[in-house]
């Protein structure tokens, strides 16, 4: 079923599901690729669409990833964080709290889905690596928004990524690791309701410059 949302709607309401997620309605591959379809219409550098998607739905390969994400996202989620001095501060312990919970329960979820690019980024701070990202990420959105307007949810992870955990989770699914970056570790669920509001960010002039910074 698709909701009645406006672009504006989905574009604005696209939150970072956690503590929401369904863990027990099914979500079907018929879904999934559905998504995916509208997804794969993302522009991509030099039309490359060098990308590969990896959809777990096997109960202990998904436990073994919540696994390698819980190795590094447990230690990052007991760090003391920076004051940022703003409303970001009024945020964080419920986003805190709902990263925890997605952390205890991720396992739990129909399905996981990491997204692979062929190749490596070279430089982190480099317009090449731009580039290379670029040719992924708004194919990820897409599908994420996709995902919105059907009524599922899904959460941008990369923690599982640190330390030797692309490499596990490489061979664990079989990702040819050498040649494959993998972008992060996106859990998949139907939502418990669908009445997402729009966030409460800064200012749009606060974070803006014209022609200087």
């Amino acid at each position: 079923m698709t909701l009645n949302l406006s672009a504006d709607d989905v574009l604005t309401t696209t939150r970072s599901v956690r503590k929401r997620l369904d863990f027990d309605k099914p979500v079907p591959r018929e879904v999934l690729m559905e998504c995916l379809d509208i997804a794969l219409q993302a522009p991509t550098g030099s039309n490359s669409q060098g990308w590969q998607w990896v959809f777990v739905t096997d109960p202990d390969k998904k436990l073994a990833l919540a696994e390698i994400y819980r190795t590094n996202a447990t230690p990052y989620l007991n760090q003391a964080k920076p004051q940022m001095g703003d409303i970001r501060d009024e945020q964080r312990p419920r986003v805190e709290d709902s990263a925890r919970y997605l952390n205890d329960h991720l396992e739990k979820v129909p399905v996981m889905l990491i997204p692979c690019l062929e190749g490596k980024p070279q430089d982190a701070v480099s317009g090449a690596s731009a580039g290379f990202w670029g040719s992924l990420m708004p194919a990820v959105w897409s599908f994420m928004l996709a995902l919105r307007s059907r009524g599922l949810g899904s959460a941008w992870t990369s923690l599982h990524l640190l330390g030797d955990g692309e490499r596990q989770a490489a061979e664990l699914l079989g990702i040819p690791f050498e040649s494959y970056s993998q972008a992060g570790l996106f859990p998949i669920a139907y939502t418990k309701g669908t009445d997402f509001k729009k966030a409460k960010r800064l200012p749009a002039e606060q974070v803006t410059h014209w022609d200087t910074w």
